[in-house]
């Protein structure tokens, strides 16, 4: 296959009329610009001009090829100065999937924010409670919450969100508050369908494994059960800190609690660098989480 910079080497020697200002031109030695010409002639099995002590002259191949090789540059040039302006100003269209609460309570108070800075990049947000297959869903990006298993991805930490064991004040009010983790046997705990790591709690120096009833497969669900007092829940502090702040929830202390807090992720292709379009979404929501 023909390379740029032989092209680009073949053109100066006939623009500049001579090795020597085909050289100075290009910021290299006469030898090289020599070595490549014969190279190509090499590659392509024909003379690509005749040379004399005054002048060089181009065979009807070389003429033919000149003339291609202006076009081949210029369009890569072209092509060069397209992409360096839409990196200038990312366009595009960027899908986003995310579990429902995350694009509701995460994502949706900073987009507005995202748009009015990049308002040539077009967004489509799909919710989700499972992990899905980017390829397979035709997404760009996904934001996920908790460990991650993928390595055909890469990934950005965003934040991290504490983990809250919460219940409304009806519910506690009739029910009592748990004192310790050993009397949430007598209550009913909220948690989640699957995967199981989500039912662990924050509860002692392994964690205290509950079994839920109900179970839901969204935390968006759990925060609603939760707020219609129909038991205690574990969610991250981004679904449900409003809620305590506003005292619709109640935060509940037990001694054995644990600091642990929920990775959120961004996720996208491992294929060298994102587009700018997506990494310009990830940089806005790093900052805008931190």
């Amino acid at each position: 296959m023909l390379s740029t910079e032989s092209l680009i080497t073949f053109i100066a020697i006939m623009d500049c009329g001579s090795f020597t200002a085909a050289a100075d031109k290009l910021g290299v030695t006469a030898s090289n610009v020599s070595r490549s010409l014969a190279q190509l002639e090499k590659q392509l099995g024909v003379r690509l001009l005749t040379r004399t002590t005054r002048r060089l002259d181009l065979t009807a191949e070389g003429a033919w090829l000149l003339e291609r090789a202006r076009a081949i540059v210029e369009n890569l040039s072209d092509t060069e100065q397209q992409l360096q302006a839409a990196a200038a100003r990312p366009s595009g269209l960027v899908r986003v999937n995310a579990a429902i609460p995350v694009l509701d309570h995460l994502l949706a108070p900073h987009l507005a924010g995202f748009q009015a800075r990049y308002p040539d990049i077009r967004l489509e947000l799909t919710g989700a409670e499972a992990v899905v297959d980017l390829i397979a869903e035709g997404a760009d990006l996904a934001i996920r919450v908790g460990p991650l298993a993928d390595s055909t991805l890469n990934a950005r930490l965003l934040c991290e969100s504490p983990l809250r064991l919460v219940a409304a004040p009806g519910y506690l009010q009739m029910r009592g508050r748990p004192q310790t983790a050993a009397d949430l046997a007598s209550h009913r705990l909220l948690g989640f369908t699957s995967p199981a790591t989500l039912n662990l709690w924050p509860l002692g120096p392994n964690g205290l494994r509950v079994t839920p009833s109900p179970a839901a497969s969204s935390g968006a669900t759990l925060r609603a059960l939760a707020l219609q007092g129909c038991g205690i829940a574990c969610l991250a502090d981004f679904l449900v800190g409003p809620d305590i702040a506003a005292g619709r929830l109640e935060a509940i202390l037990l001694p054995e609690r644990q600091a642990w807090k929920q990775p959120i992720w961004a996720v996208f292709y491992k294929q060298g660098r994102p587009l700018p379009r997506i990494a310009c979404l990830v940089d806005y929501l790093a900052a805008a989480l931190a």
